[in-house]
């Protein structure tokens, strides 16, 4: 990784984890990605951009292993997605086969952009929701 790309990726985690994360985290209809700590075993709720296609839900990681639910996938694929204010369990798969920057053209415009313009090393990921287990 270059130097610019790891400074890219500091300024841009610190930011999110200070400031933007505990923002959204409290919108109601923001989706988010729970996953289980890998080291504290808690759950960790990630806001993420993504779309919802059949029983299945898409996102890109805009630093792929060196995101933190990243990382947690790799230790508990078990996940929760919140979408429209609504809790879904499911199975994460990362998918480095997948063609991330092609994924992000399906996904929502706004976040897509976000990625692109400060992802160092995007991965699709996609969650196969459990039908049924939508919570509130």
């Amino acid at each position: 990784m270059s130097r610019i790309d790891d400074l890219r990726f500091r300024v841009a985690t610190t930011f999110q984890r200070r400031v933007l994360n505990p923002v959204l985290r409290r919108v109601p209809l923001q989706t988010l990605l729970e996953t289980t700590g890998r080291v504290s075993g808690l759950p960790r709720r990630t806001p993420v951009g993504g779309r919802r296609v059949g029983d299945s839900f898409w996102l890109v990681s805009e630093f792929g292993d060196r995101s933190q639910y990243v990382r947690n996938i790799h230790a508990d694929p078990r996940v929760r997605v919140r979408l429209g204010g609504r809790w879904h369990e499911g199975t994460a798969h990362l998918l480095p086969d997948d063609d991330p920057k092609a994924r992000l053209r399906d996904l929502p415009m706004m976040n897509s952009s976000a990625v692109r313009a400060i992802g160092t090393n995007l991965l699709t990921v996609r969650v196969d929701l459990e039908d049924g287990k939508a919570r509130p």
